[in-house]
């Protein structure tokens, strides 16, 4: 990295490589301390399927049950357009009063209750509702996209003590792995190309997804065999944090079959799966084309804030409890409401709403990102963490580094 500082844009955003030197907010303590409040907008994801499902009963309209993928996909993105961006910092002073407040830590556990109530009466709404199978893939759709935003709570509650909470709202959708992968696997070998949960440069989602599915579960279940065969127990007994969860959502999916019928069956499959590829979209955009290097004997360097890119779109961020603010996540792993802005980091050109969508149009996401990629590397291609397969195309086409001139 040619160490070259690049501002954040704190006015509009048209590219994620920032030129404004505008200064970064360094505190602003009635904002910072008026979100402990506006953190609760989280709890509007899960309520969302909620409040859809019974307007569906209510009115005798399927087409509520779409109102979570409308949410995300259209009225999010749209929020964030007209929010604005939010650079604030605490204080030193002020993190120490955050870290010791416990009500962000009860905002994660209401979260997690949440969102299996969300499952729950969807599913009760679904099974009685009569509706048409295309009704019905809505409802499957928004309560795995509420699934999948569970990474959420279940992000930051399996980074700290609370790891039966994150284990509960893990099960909402199967993804029964993460924070064993997340914690052991992906923050050490992050913005490596070791690493499943990091998109390559001119990799295309639907790649990355069959290389990031089974390889972060197969990276999680190698650590948690590992970690039990030293304290000489079995990997397939009890005390796997993979099966456990696991175990969590086979009997309550069992039991909403039993209770609801078999139209839950393609229901709860539906919404584990767009679950998943809800935490696919995020893995895919927060890490792309940037890569850790290496030491002259093979070590990569440790994950520094240019490692991430980032998102200050206020409403974006405070729904998803600042997980844009991801740099400030991996160094040095720092609790939600005590997440700082970087002034040298790569900036995404909206929130991660935006961005899943673009990413899910390959050629919009390649023309978006890939000039920002080689921007920030400065045409540099060497340090770029490239997918292999179209690695001698992308440094034909990108590969052109700048010369330092002289002073």
């Amino acid at each position: 990295m040619t160490g070259n500082i690049k501002k954040i844009q704190t006015g509009i955003q048209n590219s994620g490589v920032a030129d404004a030197t505008t200064a970064v907010i360094e505190d602003d303590s009635s904002w910072i301390k008026s979100k402990k409040y506006w953190y609760l907008t989280s709890m509007i994801l899960p309520g969302i399927p909620i409040v859809s499902a019974y307007l569906s009963l209510e009115t005798g309209s399927g087409l509520w049950l779409w109102a979570m993928f409308v949410v995300l996909y259209a009225l999010l993105p749209l929020f964030d357009h007209i929010s604005g961006l939010d650079a604030a910092n605490p204080s030193e002073e002020l993190m120490a009063e955050l870290k010791c407040d416990r009500y962000y830590v009860y905002v994660l556990y209401s979260a997690a209750i949440m969102h299996w109530i969300a499952l729950i009466y969807m599913g009760y709404v679904v099974s009685i509702g009569g509706f048409s199978w295309f009704n019905i893939l809505g409802a499957g759709l928004s309560i795995g996209i509420s699934n999948g935003l569970g990474l959420v709570a279940r992000h930051e509650l399996g980074h700290k003590v609370q790891v039966f909470f994150a284990k509960l709202v893990l099960a909402c959708s199967g993804n029964c792995h993460f924070f064993i992968e997340h914690n052991k696997g992906h923050h050490k070998d992050v913005a490596t190309p070791k690493d499943p949960a990091t998109s390559g440069f001119g990799e295309s989602i639907c790649k990355f997804v069959k290389r990031e599915v089974p390889g972060a579960f197969r990276r999680a279940w190698e650590l948690e065999s590992a970690r039990l065969y030293r304290v000489g127990k079995s990997e397939w007994s009890l005390s796997n944090e993979i099966i456990q969860p696991a175990l969590i959502t086979v009997t309550a999916y069992m039991i909403i079959i039993a209770f609801f019928g078999p139209v839950m069956i393609p229901f709860l499959a539906l919404g584990a799966a767009y679950g998943w590829w809800q935490l696919t979209c995020a893995n895919y955009i927060e890490h792309y084309g940037l890569m850790r290097e290496r030491d002259e004997i093979g070590r990569y360097e440790r994950c520094q804030a240019r490692h991430s890119w980032n998102s200050y779109n206020k409403i974006s961020n405070l729904v998803l409890l600042h997980l844009q603010r991801h740099s400030d996540h991996h160094v040095p792993r720092r609790p939600y409401q005590m997440l700082r802005d970087y002034p040298e980091v790569a900036v995404l050109p909206s929130g991660y709403p935006w961005m899943f969508t673009v990413a899910m149009v390959f050629s919009a996401w390649f023309s978006s990102m890939n000039p920002m990629v080689t921007e920030w590397e400065e045409g540099d291609m060497s340090i770029v963490n490239i997918d292999p397969d179209v690695k001698d195309e992308m440094m034909k086409r990108y590969h052109k580094p700048k010369v330092a001139t002289a002073a």
